[in-house]
């Protein structure tokens, strides 16, 4: 079988791609991965065939850390945020007409193309243009229900989901309507999402049921084409860890800091809030710099700043995690058996805030109201007893990476062929 998976956006969104590529590499399905430039060397080292797709990464992260930013802060302020919103969107725009001329040139031949939340209406054109399924790879509940925040009531959720597809539709409806005549196609019909459903394509769920509590009973009718999977994930170990395992052997176990792909504002007010509070509550701090720059701010002898390591060997030597809310990130701490608390910068790391208290096994906050008062207080919190027995007892019910891998895989050649006998 041979299969391209179009994967784009930051390490957290394209890893799931190259989990699932992985496996069905080791299956000796014929693979090839379209990822962003910047993670090229990223999907090569998984031993993968990738080519370029769309933008560098660098070209739309702040614009979009500012933008949902300011939309919390200042969500009345309508002009500044349809400008900040436009600034986060345009190198992709500008990119679609070439992004979709590279799919359409590896998928000749292809039987299946997979792709994530990123991009999913342009990869659905080419998948519609080349006459062959389309498999979705989500890491979170993105497609319309009523469980993914509880806090409102399920009509009211689902009409609100409904409408936010129904705008990202009109958002592109202008450049992908110049795709689909690039290709030969109709004008769109709609959103994406319900194109893709009413096509019967296979909607993986790559995360575990157990975080949205009755989400697997309401999609009970199209179960087989929305399996739960759990994360997909690599765990590739790192040059840092070694060193990072002999530091924390050195000492009392840390609270691990991270905060993914999205650079923070200000890195040296950043470590020095971790720093006082840490020392407030007679912690040792490990920080992950994920895409910030820490490389000038200050140092501190309770205080250890390192560059990426591999969550599957850190979270579990840690007292607790502290990240922003990426579905890989709270997966992994999840697995970890730890206390997490969740600091958000955008939407979809609310959900995982809200998923991660829900469970009991922490607590959540946006990330540009966290001050070192909050910080000590939401510590203080989880490294309760209560938290750290409900975080053991989650970790136990968490699917494996490999498990997740191979579910993923067995979904995809499952689905490619009951597609052939249609």
């Amino acid at each position: 079988m041979r299969v391209v998976l179009a994967f784009y956006g930051t390490r957290g969104d394209v890893e799931p791609g190259i989990a699932l590529g992985r496996e069905l590499a080791r299956r000796n399905h014929q693979v090839c991965l379209a990822v962003p430039p910047d993670l090229l060397g990223f999907a090569e080292s998984a031993g993968l065939e990738a080519v370029g797709y769309g933008p560098d990464n660098q070209a739309w992260l702040e614009s979009t850390r500012n933008f949902w930013a300011r939309f919390f802060r200042n969500f009345w302020r309508l002009p500044e945020l349809k400008k900040l919103l436009a600034e986060s969107r345009e190198p992709g725009t500008r990119a679609w007409a070439e992004m979709s001329t590279t799919l359409a040139a590896l998928t000749d031949g292809a039987d299946l193309l997979v792709t994530g939340v990123s991009y999913q209406e342009l990869a659905c054109n080419v998948a519609e243009f080349r006459a062959i399924p389309l498999a979705t790879v989500l890491w979170f509940p993105i497609r319309v229900n009523g469980h993914v925040v509880t806090a409102v009531p399920a009509p009211l959720v689902r009409a609100a989901m409904r409408s936010y597809d129904w705008l990202v539709w009109r958002g592109v409806r202008n450049v992908e309507d110049a795709q689909r005549r690039e290709l030969g196609l109709p004008p769109s019909p709609g959103p994406a999402p319900r194109r893709i459903t009413d096509r019967r394509g296979l909607e993986i769920q790559a995360y575990d049921d157990i975080c949205f509590p009755g989400l697997a009973t309401e999609w009970a009718g199209v179960r087989d084409l929305r399996p739960f999977v759990g994360t997909l994930t690599l765990e590739s170990p790192t040059a840092a860890d070694d060193d990072v395992m002999a530091w924390i052997a050195g000492g009392t176990p840390p609270i691990f800091f991270g905060f993914g792909s999205i650079p923070v504002e200000s890195p040296a007010a950043t470590v020095e809030m971790i720093a006082s509070a840490c020392a407030r509550l007679g912690e040792r701090a490990l920080i992950g710099a994920g895409w910030s720059d820490f490389a000038d701010v200050p140092g501190y002898e309770h205080v250890k700043v390192v560059g990426s390591v591999n969550f599957a060997t850190v979270f579990p030597a840690c007292r607790a995690v502290v990240h922003h809310g990426g579905a890989g990130t709270t997966a992994a701490s999840l697995r970890a058996g730890v206390p997490t608390l969740i600091l958000w910068m955008a939407d979809v790391q609310v959900v995982w805030g809200a998923a991660i208290k829900r469970l009991k096994v922490g607590a959540s906050r946006r990330f540009s109201s966290t001050t070192e008062k909050t910080l000590v207080a939401d510590l203080r919190t989880i490294l309760g007893r209560e938290y750290q027995v409900r975080a053991r007892e989650i970790a136990e019910r968490m699917n494996t990476p490999a498990d997740s891998a191979a579910a993923a895989a067995d979904e995809v050649e499952k689905f490619v062929l009951g597609w052939g006998a249609r």
